[in-house]
């Protein structure tokens, strides 16, 4: 019998820039390469799917990451969420629909790699304005951009420097990975 996906890793860094390119047949070798099953590629941003058995997430990120790291030549950071977690993102609601179908921007999803303490939360959510609109959950900020994320005040790179590591995804693309992989 064949598995079925029970996780979802998101890479960061990953097919930015010329130096970072791989394809999605190289991630699922490499994911493959670790014993993990029913190995799958999203898109081109880094996001793979795949059945790990109950190994505990720190362990699995912990043997993904370096071996990516030896075969890639560089480090890359990555962020597990179990299959029940994509689906809790996919149907989370940080905004009222009104207030999302109005913006021009996207509704985007910064997964994060630990807990933040109130104190990094506070820092965060004090960025809040009319022009971005930011909420928390316990791995996740999300952010509504009044436009483009490029001239947005908030950045991933600033929200990195309170919170830790951190990549971004759009809930659009969370929510068409978990319909494809994580059905209910």
């Amino acid at each position: 019998m064949r598995a079925v996906p029970n996780h979802a890793a998101f890479l960061r860094g990953i097919n930015l820039g010329r130096n970072r390119r791989v394809s999605g047949a190289e991630l699922r070798s490499e994911f493959e390469a670790l014993g993990l099953e029913d190995v799958a590629t999203f898109r081109t941003s880094g996001n793979v799917v795949f059945e790990a058995g109950r190994e505990p997430a720190a362990e699995l990120r912990n043997r993904v990451e370096k071996r990516l790291a030896k075969s890639l030549g560089y480090e890359v950071v990555v962020f597990l969420r179990t299959a029940d977690r994509i689906r809790e993102i996919a149907a989370h609601e940080p905004f009222p629909a009104s207030m999302v179908n109005a913006s021009k921007g996207k509704l985007q999803v910064m997964l994060l790699s630990a807990k933040p303490a109130a104190r990094a939360r506070n820092e965060i959510l004090a960025w809040a304005s009319e022009d971005d609109r930011l909420a928390f959950s316990d791995l996740e900020v999300y952010w509504l951009p009044s436009g483009g994320t490029r001239d947005s005040a908030v950045t991933a790179k600033a929200a990195e420097a309170i919170l830790g590591p951190v990549t971004v995804r759009t809930k659009g693309t969370i929510e068409q990975l978990a319909a494809k992989y994580f059905a209910a």
